[in-house]
């Protein structure tokens, strides 16, 4: 199999494991629950957590953080044990798509969850050190205000700043550009996605953590159809 041909597969499978909806389906599967149609309409841990609890809210953020972790790490590892060559901007390619994919499933015509988690799987691969610093400021954030989705927009900035000051700017932009990229744009993509999170944050109407999102979130408006969470 030529080398074009096996990334091309690592690249679609990364995609459709991002777009597997692991809230929906736990949900449906434990509880007989649809996500989109409780608490802030989200398909995420936060929300799973608001309407399944605790342990089944963890069991959605690691399997989202899974879908990750394994086009990340995973997948590279299976392509060298084969024999392809793995070149340097393939792994963040992969975790893009997997971002990407939870973002953007096809499997739910493309209306996804926020991709904190998944990002944080991926990211905790590409770059451990930048990951836990970025995980430092979410836990802090969450800490001091219990706003998720502020911790999330915190991790966001901290994740680019934290990798490029590590490696140094000579490698970050050298070498590691294309992860270095890949962080800078999912970074712009937390900030896009959390806009509506952003403009409750400002009028001090945010559901905090604990807090049952607004009855309406979970019917919100088509410029957020994603509810409240973080």
């Amino acid at each position: 199999m030529p080398p074009v041909l096996a990334w091309s597969l690592a690249a679609l499978a990364a995609y459709l494991l991002g777009a597997v909806p692991c809230a929906l389906l736990v949900g449906k599967a434990a509880r007989g629950v649809d996500l989109r149609e409780h608490g802030s309409g989200n398909l995420g841990a936060t929300n799973a957590v608001r309407v399944l609890g605790l342990p089944l809210g963890l069991l959605v953020l690691a399997l989202d953080a899974g879908k990750g972790l394994l086009p990340a790490a995973g997948f590279p590892a299976l392509l060298a044990q084969g024999g392809f060559a793995v070149p340097p901007w393939l792994p963040p390619l992969l975790a893009g798509l997997a971002v990407l994919g939870h973002v953007f499933p096809v499997t739910l015509r493309f209306r996804g969850g926020k991709g904190v988690a998944t990002s944080a799987g991926a990211f905790a691969a590409l770059d451990p050190f930048a990951f836990a610093c970025a995980l430092g400021a979410f836990l802090l954030a969450v800490a001091l205000t219990r706003w998720v989705s502020l911790g999330s927009l915190c991790a966001a900035l901290v994740l680019p700043t934290a990798s490029v000051l590590w490696a140094g700017p000579a490698t970050a932009f050298g070498p590691e550009r294309p992860r270095t990229l890949l962080f800078g744009l999912a970074a712009l993509l937390v900030f896009v996605r959390h806009r509506a999170n952003v403009a409750r944050l400002l009028r001090g109407a945010e559901p905090r953590l604990g807090e049952r999102a607004p009855a309406s979130a979970a019917h919100a408006a088509p410029s957020d159809p994603h509810g409240s969470d973080g």
